[in-house]
């Protein structure tokens, strides 16, 4: 027991020293993907850019879930996590859905060059090798915050390739200029329903063990 625990205390300072370093990483996809998205009139590359946003202050409720060394085995503070997590991933949705809707309603034809296409293939590979570093982590200190942190980077990484995808679609078939919307909708509905899912599961458990930590 005693060895579990400094290992799940080495692990969690492991995560906190390099989250900063994520946390920055992911600050700076946000912000670019956002400027590029309003210069190319991306409904994907907009979500993609919100669900950076999204990694960016998911990363930080991370954090404060290991922020000290009684906070890793605190169930209480895990479930308030994955609580907040779940409020923030519907705020979101709702951004993403309403930036795609609109674009679909107005018939905005997204612009296409090769400097998309780099975004999205660079974004899309950092998000992904980001997701499949948390969820290994989550997996190791049993983490449902953690695991949904991994999530969001993971669909981070699906909307960049999108971006991509129906770039290409949009250059060769212009009559298909509705497919970066509709990508955008797909999207935030995934994030809308993760994040109901997050409430209805983890709500319930914050009222359980409010009083039992208190108490222990």
């Amino acid at each position: 027991m005693l060895l579990l625990s400094l290992l799940l205390l080495l692990e969690s300072f492991v995560f906190c020293s390099s989250g900063i370093h994520l946390f920055s990483l992911s600050l700076f996809l946000s912000l670019f993907s956002l400027a590029v998205s309003f210069m190319r009139h991306s409904a994907s590359a907009f979500g993609f850019a919100f669900d950076a946003t999204l990694d960016v202050l998911s990363s930080i409720i991370v954090l404060w879930r290991y922020s000290n060394a009684a906070a890793v085995h605190s169930a209480h503070r895990e479930y308030i996590a994955c609580v907040v997590l779940g409020v923030v991933f519907i705020l979101s949705s709702l951004c993403i859905l309403g930036k795609a809707i609109h674009d679909l309603a107005t018939k905005l034809l997204p612009e296409v060059d090769d400097f998309l296409f780099s975004v999205s293939i660079v974004s899309g590979i950092v998000c992904i090798i980001l997701a499949v570093f948390k969820f290994l982590l989550g997996r190791v200190l049993t983490s449902r915050a953690l695991i949904t942190d991994a999530f969001n980077s993971m669909v981070g990484g699906i909307m960049g390739f999108s971006i991509l995808i129906s770039a290409e679609v949009f250059r060769h078939h212009p009559d298909i200029w509705y497919l970066d919307g509709s990508i955008g909708v797909i999207i935030g509905l995934i994030i809308l329903a993760y994040g109901v899912k997050l409430l209805l599961d983890m709500v319930p458990r914050v009222r359980q063990t409010r009083n039992y930590e208190r108490f222990e």
